[in-house]
């Protein structure tokens, strides 16, 4: 085994739960869907890389559009740590419609307890060789786990939002979460040349977003449609782009409009989503 500590193996899969709160909605549902990391580390240096990637769990909600004003981490108290642990830090989130922060992941610092369960019952070595001091030893394992439903939850409830100002709902999701990149426009559906021209568009962006195309509606009822499922930027093909070849390009959040070449759209696109 040529890896060296520490390293990691990370999973998701289905997990169950031997006890329900039906009352608790996503919280303490008997079937979810679970992911994980197993990091193997020196017990020496356990302690440090709990704090590690406490750390950097923390960040990665707010890289993905998380306010940290509505993060916390949470340090488990010994007298509620499950028996396996040496020290639990738990990632809570504050969700719009409770009272105080509700846990969404754990960082566990789980020792060296699993290596030697599977040890005891398979009758196979799996202590690690370390090379430089000629020793075997069972690794501790640093557990950050997660259930998708709970962090699904977070991430829309923080992207939900109600534009008052311009009546309408829109999902600000960050650009990594959205289930649809761009949307594509004709201005008016029974104009055979904007369809042509908007259709072109689209089958080229689609080889490097995900795109929708749409021409069912006006166009203000297009561009909120796409604000409600997160779409980050509509474009539209109008009469001004037969002309010079410029379309709009639409931006969800500030609803900001700024005429774009059709033939930069990509480049302008991937700028935008660095």
């Amino acid at each position: 085994f040529s890896k060296k500590l520490p390293f990691g193996i990370a999973q998701v899969g289905k997990a169950f739960r031997n006890e329900i709160s039906p009352g608790n909605f996503l919280f303490r549902i008997r079937e979810f869907e679970q992911m994980e990391l197993e990091y193997f580390v020196n017990p020496k240096e356990a302690k440090k890389w709990h704090r590690y990637w406490s750390q950097e769990r923390f960040k990665w909600y707010q890289k993905l559009g998380i306010s940290k004003n509505h993060l916390k981490l949470y340090q488990v108290p010994k007298s509620d740590l499950a028996h396996y642990s040496k020290g639990t830090i738990e990632v809570h989130y504050l969700f719009p419609f409770s009272s105080k922060f509700e846990e969404i992941e754990g960082i566990a610092n789980r020792g060296d307890y699993d290596l030697k369960v599977h040890h005891k019952a398979s009758g196979q070595d799996l202590r690690y060789f370390e090379l430089k001091s000629k020793k075997k030893f069972f690794p501790y394992i640093i557990e950050p786990s997660l259930g998708i439903e709970r962090i699904f939850l977070a991430f829309l409830s923080e992207a939900y939002q109600e534009d008052r100002e311009r009546n309408r709902v829109v999902l600000k999701l960050s650009f990594k979460l959205a289930p649809v990149k761009v949307a594509v426009f004709p201005l008016l559906a029974n104009k055979p040349k904007l369809v042509a021209y908007a259709q072109k568009i689209y089958q080229e962006l689609k080889k490097d977003f995900i795109v929708v195309f749409d021409d069912s509606g006006n166009i203000g009822k297009r561009y909120y449609r796409q604000d409600e499922i997160g779409t980050p930027f509509c474009i539209t093909v109008d009469f001004q782009t037969l002309e010079d070849g410029t379309v709009t390009l639409r931006d969800r959040d500030t609803t900001f409009q700024e005429r774009v070449a059709s033939c930069q759209l990509k480049e302008v696109l991937k700028e935008k989503f660095k």
